[in-house]
């Protein structure tokens, strides 16, 4: 706004290495969205299952989202019901902390399913 106009006269490589430092800095505050990963099978027993939806509920709590995988060997690809009550269950186990992200899907040999918390 001054009469006449004021020309400020500065190093430019010094301005660029300052501009892609504060730059650095901003995508380092940005908080990266984290996904942890839990395998199951589709004969895991109750005590286990109880433990993993446990896992899932810390990784919940702590903000990540967390991808549910039902692996199948051999012939038990044959029978998906199997691994869909287990996501189901998980599902239901966890609503309280995330909601379904994405639904049970079929990823090879594993159905998958996504939970993302909720915002608080």
């Amino acid at each position: 706004n001054a009469d006449p106009p004021v020309c400020r006269l500065m190093d430019f490589g010094k301005y660029a290495y300052e501009r892609a430092k504060r730059e650095r800095e901003a995508r380092k505050a940005q908080k990266q969205p984290t996904v942890k990963e839990i395998h199951v099978r589709p004969k895991t027993g109750d005590h286990d299952l109880n433990y993993k939806i446990k896992r899932a509920r810390k990784f919940l709590e702590s903000g990540a989202k967390v991808k549910v995988r039902v692996r199948f060997r051999g012939r038990e690809v044959t029978h998906p019901e199997m691994g869909l009550e287990i996501l189901k269950r998980i599902a239901q186990e966890l609503e309280d902390l995330g909601a379904v992200e994405q639904a049970p899907q079929p990823e090879g040999q594993s159905l998958l399913m996504i939970l993302t918390p909720h915002q608080r």
